[in-house]
């Protein structure tokens, strides 16, 4: 698909108002994406695990504004975000920038004013990326309006099915010009997003794996250690910028490539030895992109170190495939196969959780994707 398909042509908007509620997942990056070119598109392409547990719900209710009034009202975007019941303005401005990014695309958004009340099942700004969850179900809940609005057709059995797959691009699509990170939120259980050779993939939205999965990757397993649950000291907006004029730029962008294919071969395989060191590299290279960024900065802090010292350590001692990956934070995922949970619970919350911020970490594992709440 390309952009001009996902441009709403005919719409009727004739539904006075309505609400629609959507759930969508957080994603964790195995092979990561570190910076984008115009328009959210990424510079090389990244694989993601869905994830289940970390997640964001969010109701979209609307009512059609009365542009016949004396006072006409205002033909600018109307919305009011509540955030865990709360009116909540500092999420205003990145909704209006979505917004102006989206609306040749879903044009109706003028037609109404719109109340978000949204919630996350994690700490906000605590590492997971609360941004992809959030854009992603609200580029959702914006796909449910567009399609009871657009003109009712008769369709065949396999243009409804063409439909739901349209549905779903265009959701991850949109999503992505509002986080690009949130593209890969829509399906689950792993999802391609960036051109490459290796995979079925598109820079304009994520992408369903097409590869075999071993089914030592099955319902693998993902504890977050909150290393660290306040504001990152530098926006991974300001980050991506970072890597243009980088002096490793192009090999960091070469080196994702490659992992990707490696990854998609072992994935089929179910080599989770060589799957630990493509995960870990992955999360090391991401951070050493920020340290050698102009300027630099350190996002790990002293105790995300000491959890990937005594996580190698035990790893090594108990023979275990037990491995960390990072985003751009201090928190550390850890990915474990399912086999291992008991054992590598017990480990986290004996050892490791002393490193966490008031003890706290997340238990979660490979999910299926966002959910339809209301209609």
């Amino acid at each position: 698909m390309i952009v001009e398909d996902f441009i709403l042509k005919n719409y009727n908007a004739h539904i006075e108002s309505g609400s629609v509620k959507w759930e969508s997942p957080s994603n964790i990056a195995l092979v990561k994406y570190w910076g984008k070119k115009e328009n959210q598109i990424p510079e090389n392409p990244s694989i993601s695990f869905t994830l289940s547990n970390c997640k964001t719900i969010t109701e979209l209710t609307y009512t059609k504004k009365d542009f016949s009034t004396a006072l006409k009202v205002s033909s600018d975007f109307s919305f009011d975000v509540y955030f865990e019941g709360e009116k909540n303005e500092a999420f205003k401005p990145k909704i209006q920038t979505f917004f102006e990014r989206i609306e040749a695309y879903v044009p109706f958004l003028r037609d109404y004013h719109f109340k978000i009340e949204t919630s996350n099942t994690f700490p906000h700004s605590s590492g997971i990326a609360s941004s992809a969850s959030g854009m992603s179900a609200l580029a959702l809940c914006l796909m449910s309006i567009e399609q009871k609005l657009r003109e009712d057709v008769t369709l065949s059995a396999v243009e409804r099915s063409s439909e739901k797959n349209y549905f779903k691009r265009k959701a991850s699509f949109l999503a992505r010009l509002g986080s690009g990170s949130a593209c890969r939120s829509i399906e689950g259980e792993l999802v391609v997003w960036g051109q490459n050779e290796s995979t079925e993939s598109s820079d304009l939205y994520g992408i369903k794996f097409d590869g075999e999965v071993h089914p030592n990757f099955k319902n693998y397993q993902d504890t977050i250690l909150l290393v660290d649950k306040g504001e990152k000291q530098v926006s991974s907006t300001v980050g991506h910028k970072l890597m243009f004029g980088h002096p490793y730029a192009e090999q960091r962008f070469n080196q994702a490539h490659d992992n990707l294919a490696k990854l998609k071969s072992v994935l089929a395989s179910g080599d989770l030895q060589t799957f630990v060191k493509i995960v870990e590299s992955e999360a090391l290279t991401l951070h050493a992109m920020m340290m050698t960024s102009m300027p630099y900065f350190i996002l790990m802090k002293p105790n995300t170190l000491e959890i990937i010292s005594k996580l190698w350590k035990y790893r090594s001692e108990n023979s275990s495939n037990v491995c960390f990956t990072l985003d751009a934070g201090a928190n550390v995922h850890v990915l474990y196969p399912e086999n291992e949970k008991e054992s590598v619970l017990k480990f986290i919350k004996n050892e490791l959780s002393t490193f966490c911020q008031n003890g706290h970490f997340i238990t979660d594992f490979v999910g299926k994707g966002a959910q339809l709440i209301k209609n």
